[in-house]
């Protein structure tokens, strides 16, 4: 009842901190889980987001979601400065729904000089997109800039290479594809070229202070190094124990073998709906499997609500946003090819 195969409670990150380094495709010391998604954005702006007067830009999609959003844009007005001068939005071009790759890089070469901090996603929530994250962070060391990345929609999603790519950080949510439940720890990656770099700045607390010396209560702060230094208060037990139970299984099936599962499953997606729906659904996500993860945006040509609400009925866990875009999002885990059929018959007798 104490132990629990030999767990103890003041070590409980240890037992995620290397399958998630696994997952996110990072060195262990790389990462750390703690708090929730946004306020870890938060905690990771304070080393990664140092503006200056001639340097102070955030470099952002234009739709990213809404906490990202708010979040950036309190942090510049923090930081003093106007989020319509600071906050650089990309937003896709007239009559397109994606972002194309070279915008985004023709962006982050325009204002590089005045840009502090490129800040994406690894895959847009609305549309799907998955973004070449290797490319966006090389654009933004060219010059000089933080990169960062929010990866709600990527981990446990895409092949992630984060330590290889160069990333400075990423934040990111388990209770998506890592499948931890609602409300579930989260977690962040931080490039070991920082790992003990003693001039960051940080909101630091005692779980942050070095490991060996953290119960001593000594005093000044010493930051254990990596991303475990930027941890505030020890890991809520009861949200790491569902976590490890996620890890597990991610570590038996292994990333590479999800996700190939998973690109096989999102093209008979895109199969099926071109055959069995045709005018009346577009696909919204990107049909090059580099550019998709597991999730299919399907823009309808009727309101999106009553449709789902008919798959609902028929026990199809979709999800929708309103006016006409229903997500589709099979997950190699747990979802068969029988099953995706399945779902797209039903929403052919709908439409």
């Amino acid at each position: 009842h104490f132990e629990g195969k030999g767990r103890h409670w003041a070590k409980i990150d240890d037992y995620v901190q290397k399958p998630s380094a696994e997952v996110v495709g990072a060195e262990p010391r790389e990462v750390a889980v703690m708090n929730g998604l946004s306020a870890n954005i938060h905690l990771m702006f304070v080393p990664f987001y140092r503006p200056t007067k001639d340097r102070f830009k955030v470099v952002m999609e234009a739709k990213a979601f809404p906490s990202d959003r708010y979040a950036v844009e309190s942090q510049v007005r923090f930081h003093g400065f106007d989020p319509a001068d600071a906050i650089i939005l990309i937003s896709p071009r007239d009559g397109e729904e994606t972002l194309r790759d070279q915008d985004i890089l023709d962006v982050i070469e325009k204002h590089g000089s005045s840009t502090a901090l490129v800040f994406m996603p690894g895959v847009q929530y609305y549309t799907g997109q998955a973004f070449d994250i290797a490319s966006i962070t090389a654009a933004a060391h060219k010059h000089g800039s933080m990169a960062g990345f929010d990866l709600a929609h990527a981990v446990g999603n895409l092949h992630l290479k984060l330590h290889d790519w160069g990333v400075d950080f990423a934040c990111w949510c388990t209770y998506k594809y890592l499948n931890a439940g609602p409300g579930a720890i989260a977690g962040c990656f931080v490039h070991d070229r920082h790992a003990e770099d003693a001039s960051l700045h940080r909101f630091a607390g005692w779980w942050g202070h070095d490991e060996a010396t953290r119960f001593d209560m000594t005093k000044p702060f010493k930051a254990e190094p990596g991303a475990r230094g930027f941890q505030l208060s020890n890991p809520p037990i009861l949200q790491c124990v569902t976590l490890i139970a996620s890890l597990e299984i991610f570590t038996s099936a292994g990333i590479k073998n999800i996700r190939r599962k998973g690109v096989t499953l999102t093209a008979y997606l895109i199969c099926l709906l071109e055959a069995n729906c045709g005018s009346h659904v577009t696909v919204v996500t990107p049909k090059e499997p580099n550019s998709r993860g597991c999730q299919l945006s399907v823009r309808l040509d009727r309101p999106v609500k009553p449709v789902f609400a008919s798959m609902s009925e028929a026990g199809i866990v979709c999800d929708m946003r309103e006016p006409d875009v229903i997500r589709l999002a099979p997950c190699p885990l747990y979802n068969t090819f029988a099953e995706v059929h399945a779902a797209v018959d039903k929403l052919a007798k709908l439409l």
